[in-house]
């Protein structure tokens, strides 16, 4: 996998991780959205056939950005979760326990509906709206942020995605890192989710998630 790459924002220093994640430096915080744990479990109780590795391997790969940049805060930008809870629920407890000495802040989705005593058991803070750090605020849909008072805005909800064109009528579809002037929306951490394109203007930023590694757009 190639290394993540450096960002700066308001004198902020980021780096880029690709797999999908986004890490704060001064903060030390890996900010991430949209990883929809219980997903895959919830289609299975529909009688849709998903393998259990899909959430596995999402699981592991967030284990693995948090042993790269050792974080002392996960802060997820909405839809940790995708519905009710089932059995891998219980498995991200255990995954919880084991890295009980993270702080885990939750900007609370759409989809994020467990029952505010489950997020006790796990040890998440729940933050309603939005959550402010500084001249950084997080909102899962920034659509719906209410607070002004910051200098950039990180937000996740639509996944969103790129088409790059190949050879010939070839295209296909990546998740991206979208950076505007003000805002900055973050890929979809599962990789059980479809992307939302987007039409970036001119002066704005794309970094799309091509066999994990950035491209610059």
């Amino acid at each position: 996998m190639q290394p993540p790459r450096p960002y700066t924002i308001h004198k902020q220093q980021l780096w880029i991780s690709p797999d999908r994640a986004l890490y704060w430096e001064e903060q030390r915080s890996l900010i991430v959205s949209d990883l929809h744990f219980g997903k895959t479990g919830h289609f299975r109780k529909a009688g849709i056939p998903v393998p259990p590795a899909v959430f596995k391997e999402d699981l592991q790969r967030l284990f693995n950005q948090i042993q790269y940049f050792q974080p002392k805060t996960l802060v997820v930008v909405g839809d940790l979760f995708h519905s009710n809870q089932n059995k891998e629920l219980d498995l991200f407890l255990k995954w919880r326990e084991d890295l009980k000495e993270i702080q885990l802040v939750l900007i609370k989705g759409n989809h994020d509906i467990l029952h505010e005593s489950w997020y006790v058991k796990a040890a998440i803070e729940v933050k309603k709206g939005t959550w402010q750090v500084n001249n950084f605020c997080f909102s899962h849909d920034m659509e719906t942020c209410e607070s002004r008072e910051y200098s950039y805005l990180f937000s996740g909800h639509i996944h969103p995605g790129i088409v790059i064109n190949g050879l010939g009528k070839q295209s296909l579809r990546f998740p991206c890192f979208y950076f505007a002037k003000t805002y900055c929306v973050l890929p979809a951490f599962s990789r059980f989710t479809g992307v939302s394109l987007i039409d970036p203007q001119p002066g704005e930023e794309i970094f799309a998630i091509v066999n994990n590694s950035i491209v610059h757009m």
